[in-house]
Parts: C-alpha cells; sequence; structure tokens
C-alpha cells in the first residue's frame, strides 16, 4: 500500500491507495469537500446565526465523523476545513487564489475552468466550482457588497473585492462557456516608486524625474495594454503628491490606494438600477468634481467621451491631473484620445488637439513584455502643436540589450533634456540638462 500527499492547491488528490492487484482507489478532495458542506448545511437551521467560530467546529465535527479521515494527515484536514469554510463566508474554491500573494490574476472562463496568473507565466488551476450555480452565488456575494447588480439584462458589470481587487464579470447568454470572471488582484500595501525602480521598471533617475514633475504639478498621462501595470503605476505617481493639497479620485470601480494625501475624496460611477434608471457615469462625476475645490483630480481611466471633460479639466486651473489609458504607444495615445473627444462631442479636430497639446505635459508608456515583466517603455513630452499634430519629445526610452536566463535586459536611455520647465520654476526646482535633481 502507498500513500502520495498532496502538495497545496495544485493537487485535488489527498490520497492514492493501489492495492495487491494493481487496482487504484481516488479520494477527491473536491468531492469530499462537497459532502461535507451538504452535511453542514442539512445541520444548520435558516433563522439561525452562527459565528465564525462555530461554524468551523460544525465543519470539523462533520469531517472527524467521516470514514475518510483515518487516512488524512493534519494537513489535508485543514484544507478539507477551509475549504468548506469558504464555500460559506469566502469565495468558495476561489479563496486559496486570493489569499496568495504569488497570484495576480485569476480568469475564471467557466465552473470548471480555472486560469491563473503566478509571477508573470499563465497557468490552469486544478481547482474548480461545484456548479455553475456555485460560481454565480459568489458573483452575486461579489456584486452585492459594492451595490451592482449583474443578471440576464445586464450581464456585463465591474466590480471590487474588500481588498480593492478589480473584479470584471460577464454572465450568459454573452459568456458563451458559463459566467466569466476576471480579477486583477493588487497588492495589500501600495507599491512605491522606489519598489518599482527595484523590480527593474524604469531606473531611479527617471523616478527621480517624475517625482519632481508630479511636485511641480505637471499634467502627467500614463499609456499601455491590459496588464501592463497601469493602475500601480499611477498609484505609485500619487505618492508624490503633497499631503496639503486636496485630490478627487474618480474611477469606475474604486481601485486607486492613496494613502499620503489626507483630503482625499474617492469618487465611483455607478451602473443603472433594473429598470434603467440611476446610472451615474464618468462625465458627471469630472464635472461634480470640479464644484468640490480640488487642487488635482484624478481619473483612474478613461475609454470614451469622459476625456473631454478630463482635458477641460486640466484646462481649467487644476494643474497636476493624473490619469491613464489603453494604447501601443505614446503618440497613439494622443490618437486614441482624439477619437475618445469626438466619440461624445462633434468638434473640429484641430480643435480636439489643441486642447490635448495643451492640456497634457507628460505621457508615460508601460508596457509588458515578453518575459512577463512590466516596464516603462517611453517617457515622453508633449510640445504642443506642429504642422497640425501633437509634437511628442521623447525624453527616455527603453532599450533592449540582450537576454539572460529568460529575462529581458536593457534600461531607459535619455534621449532629450526637458524643455517646458516653467511649472518646475514656479515650484522652485532646477533640472540640469541630464535631468537630474540639483
Amino acid at each position: 500500500m502507498r500513500k502520495i500527499r498532496s502538495t497545496g492547491m495544485q493537487a485535488e488528490s489527498l490520497y492514492d491507495t493501489e492495492d495487491a492487484d494493481g487496482q487504484q482507489e481516488r479520494l477527491n478532495l473536491h468531492e469530499l469537500s462537497v459532502r461535507i458542506r451538504h452535511q453542514v448545511r442539512g445541520q444548520l437551521e435558516w433563522e439561525q446565526s452562527i459565528t465564525d467560530e462555530e461554524l468551523e467546529r460544525k465543519i470539523e465535527q462533520c469531517l472527524f465523523s467521516s470514514s475518510e479521515v483515518s487516512m488524512m494527515s493534519a494537513s489535508e484536514m485543514r484544507q478539507v476545513v477551509k475549504r468548506v469554510y469558504h464555500s460559506f463566508r469566502g469565495l468558495d474554491v476561489l479563496q486559496p487564489l486570493v489569499d496568495d500573494p504569488a497570484v495576480t490574476e485569476i480568469m475564471i472562463n467557466g465552473p470548471e475552468e480555472i486560469f491563473i496568473e503566478r509571477k508573470g507565466l499563465m497557468l490552469q488551476s486544478e481547482i474548480r466550482f461545484e456548479s455553475a450555480d456555485k460560481l454565480e452565488d459568489v458573483i452575486q456575494a461579489i456584486v452585492g457588497q459594492v451595490n451592482r447588480v449583474v443578471n440576464e439584462s445586464t450581464p456585463i458589470v465591474d466590480a471590487r473585492l474588500a481588498d480593492g481587487s478589480r473584479v470584471h464579470v460577464v454572465l450568459p447568454p454573452i459568456a458563451l462557456k458559463g459566467p466569466t470572471v476576471t480579477i486583477r488582484k493588487f497588492p495589500e500595501r501600495p507599491m512605491t516608486m522606489e519598489d518599482l525602480v527595484q523590480w527593474g521598471a524604469l531606473h531611479a533617475e527617471a523616478a527621480m524625474l517624475l517625482k519632481q514633475l508630479v511636485k511641480a504639478k505637471y499634467n502627467i498621462f500614463i499609456s499601455g495594454g491590459t496588464g501592463s501595470g497601469k493602475t500601480t503605476f499611477l498609484n505609485a505617481l500619487s505618492q508624490y503628491i503633497p499631503a496639503d493639497e486636496r485630490v478627487i479620485t474618480i474611477e469606475d470601480a474604486a481601485e486607486l490606494q492613496i494613502v499620503t494625501v489626507p483630503n482625499l475624496v474617492s469618487l465611483e460611477t455607478r451602473n443603472a438600477n433594473t429598470e434603467g434608471k440611476g446610472a451615474i457615469p464618468m462625465r458627471d462625476l469630472i464635472r461634480a468634481s470640479l464644484r468640490m475645490r480640488p487642487n488635482r483630480i484624478v481619473v483612474g481611466e478613461v475609454r470614451g467621451a469622459e476625456a473631454l471633460d478630463m482635458l477641460q479639466a486640466m484646462n481649467t486651473g487644476h494643474d497636476g491631473s493624473l490619469s491613464t489609458g489603453h494604447a501601443n504607444g505614446a503618440q497613439d495615445m494622443m490618437s486614441r484620445l482624439e477619437t475618445m473627444v469626438l466619440s461624445g462631442a462633434h468638434l473640429p479636430l484641430a480643435v480636439v488637439r489643441q486642447q490635448i497639446a495643451s492640456a497634457l505635459d507628460i505621457v508615460v508608456h508601460l508596457a509588458r513584455i515578453r518575459d512577463g515583466s512590466r516596464k516603462v517603455i517611453e517617457i515622453a513630452e508633449v510640445m504642443g502643436m506642429e504642422g497640425g499634430e501633437i509634437k511628442l519629445s521623447p525624453l527616455y526610452r527603453f532599450e533592449e540589450t540582450g537576454e539572460q536566463e529568460s529575462r529581458v535586459l536593457g534600461q531607459l536611455r535619455s534621449d532629450q533634456a526637458l524643455n517646458q520647465r516653467w511649472k518646475l520654476k514656479m515650484a522652485g526646482i532646477v533640472l540640469s540638462d541630464e535631468l537630474e535633481v540639483t
């Protein structure tokens, strides 16, 4: 008789046994957990109020009364108890993945197909939901915590977990394989620019320049693709905002973790109710924020017509504002902003471009390169209009120098010196031609 122990949540088997005839019997962690959960549920009364400790004791009692307990180790029993407990009070089978700091993204393509991203690599997890109904129960619990609704009438919704992790949900009939959930996790402690420098996202000289630009109230726009780290970088930049300023953050689903500014107001959009009423879009929040006496406005991400309101805020005395958007490069971001503005306003293209050129000072472009790491690829200065086009002057560009042990080597190289320095002078900051603080 041989016993093979499982290793963490990646393996479903608690043990394999092989008899003299070579026949194998397998006890499945998923099946055992489901059976124990049904037993516990049968012992609970609907009107009964039970504490977390009492619930855990009931789960342990049911497990200890099972015939399989004699074959299990202490660690295996703890694993089953946790899984059953999370099915009642947590996110069911997702809870261990949410609690794992090494997992940065969870992608659910249906009750039996779950992928995770760990250390930049995408892997398929062995865990699965008991049924599609159980997955939908978890989805409703998540969106209900942030007062949002998702159903067949409104099958797409953005939400967040208690720890700030971003959640995107798509339900059938839009999602053909079953309820689809994407969870983007964020660290418990907001990453600082020093952390990003240590991880190689950019070097100290560029970080120092950005620090001074934020303090001097340059309007900075962060561009990048999906998963490139825009929100993380925006959080890091926001730590340089002086503590004596008033900041208004505006987001579809609140993700920013600005901890250095006491006078902070966080606004979040609201979806329409089941009757199709009561929606509060980002455009309304940006307009409302202008009446809240902000020193700066931080817009989590612009995707549409709200780009015009953001640009107008930057052009009406709210210097030092920050925002992000999806694009393939710094110059491409200018074209995307044009498209966003034109989707909500019938304005001459020349007027739109002038609005963008006068509102933005700096564009920081991020990318996720082939080894899975996230890096600053370009830092560019918006120089204004030239020949009817928005002109960008590259301050730094990422240059690849090779590979070592599957890691891409390279760093930001200084391209040109900062031209527009009047905001720095107003703030009492002087830069050398090498872009270093003196």
